[in-house]
């Protein structure tokens, strides 16, 4: 699928823009995400799980999602860089096309700029256009207040938890909460 593009004022007074990453944009993203990977341990990877995937990779998930009709991907850029990208996947199959999963990550340097809402906003948008989606869903970690903060702005609730979920490097163990908003009730 295919954002088209937007501009948003952050909360600094600088410009936004929120589009579809395109195969110019590969080694870019690539590199955003392995940066956001270890600026925090709530992500689901560390950096070097990264280390397999190339530029060439890159462009064929790039590619992979415009072309998608159950995926929309969109990256944040200011000036020219990118600061951050959420995702929502519509699941297929007769039992679960009433789902859609989402999933966001921006970089520490713009975190309380309100790209997080812009972004969770057009996601959201992205799942009420769509008549047969009902259940958007989503997880997140212990200790991400932040994230969760967020979610519940936009009507997310706790369903369920994984206990142990994630093991961190140093041993710690992290627990997983599940949330769903139903898009039913208004």
């Amino acid at each position: 699928m295919i954002f088209e593009d937007k501009k948003i004022i952050l909360k600094d007074g600088r410009t936004a823009i929120l589009k579809s990453p395109c195969a110019c944009d590969a080694e870019k993203l690539l590199n955003y995400i392995k940066k956001s990977c270890g600026e925090t341990d709530f992500l689901a990877r560390y950096p070097e799980e990264w280390e397999g995937a190339t530029v060439e990779s890159e462009e064929k998930w790039i590619q992979s999602r415009r072309n998608s009709r159950n995926v929309l991907v969109i990256t944040c850029y200011i000036d020219g860089e990118i600061a951050g990208n959420c995702e929502i996947n519509f699941k297929g199959g007769i039992k679960t096309s009433h789902r859609a999963g989402v999933a966001i990550a921006i970089l520490k340097e713009y975190w309380n700029l309100g790209i997080g809402s812009a972004m969770f906003a057009e996601l959201m948008s992205a799942a009420e256009a769509r008549p047969e989606t009902e259940i958007v869903e989503l997880e997140f970690l212990e200790g991400n207040d932040r994230s969760r903060a967020l979610y519940e702005k936009y009507g997310f609730r706790i369903v369920g938890e994984r206990p142990n979920a994630f093991k961190l490097k140093d041993g710690r163990k992290q627990k997983e909460y599940f949330m769903q908003k139903d898009l039913r009730k208004k």
